[in-house]
């Protein structure tokens, strides 16, 4: 007896099991890293420097971003604090080899981290790791070393945010930059935490869609 029972065709697509490719960025959901670079010792810094640390650590964190530090006191720690206080990612890099040498022989903190590395390649080295670790760089007021993150950075064409306003390094780089006959790079300023770390995203989405690997960031 022939079957009549009529075949019911779904409107649903086929499920099929696609392999991702792990070299696709497209399907990942990598952070951006934002380092913080800044002074360690803070009695030269402007007065609401602090708080403006505070300030970038927080908006890095409401983007859904990944705070790298240098594991110290000072502007980093700050920015650190903000960011954990928004319920955000902190990685430190420390010059230390150990954590027993990051607490007893540098006098370092480890509190508002997620997670420190001790890289022990005293500053020099933690600094360029530092540096080539983050997508983007602030410079919040800074001294000597900030200054040595910094160019680090503006050689590696990273992305570079200047908090002007908050004194030391950071108050001298737009006129540094103009007397270096270099340009100015990938370097913004601004005085606003929120406007900088905006510049910051701007500047890597549209490097990104301009080298084909866009779509990083996690929503």
């Amino acid at each position: 007896m022939p079957n009549t029972k009529k075949k019911t065709i779904s409107s649903r697509p086929r499920k099929t099991t696609k392999k991702k490719d792990p070299l696709d960025h497209l399907t990942h959901t990598l952070r951006y890293k934002f380092c913080v670079s800044g002074a360690a010792e803070t009695g030269h810094c402007a007065k609401d420097s602090q708080k403006k640390a505070e300030e970038v650590g927080k908006e890095i964190a409401k983007r859904g971003l990944v705070l790298v530090t240098g594991a110290t006191t000072g502007m980093p720690y700050w920015s650190a604090k903000g960011a954990k206080a928004e319920g955000g990612i902190v990685i430190g890099l420390s010059p230390a080899a150990s954590k027993l040498a990051h607490i007893k022989s540098y006098h370092l903190p480890t509190d508002h981290h997620d997670l420190i590395i001790y890289t022990g390649f005293d500053y020099s080295g933690r600094n360029l790791l530092l540096t080539r670790s983050a997508d983007a760089i602030i410079t919040i007021c800074g001294r000597v070393g900030t200054l040595n993150e910094f160019t680090i950075g503006f050689e590696d064409h990273k992305p570079m945010g200047v908090l002007e306003g908050s004194g030391g390094t950071a108050d001298y780089i737009r006129e540094l930059l103009e007397k270096s006959h270099r340009g100015f790079g990938n370097v913004v300023f601004s005085s606003d935490p929120a406007e900088l770390v905006e510049k910051l995203l701007v500047m890597i989405h549209e490097e990104e869609e301009k080298n084909g690997i866009s779509g990083r960031l996690a929503a």
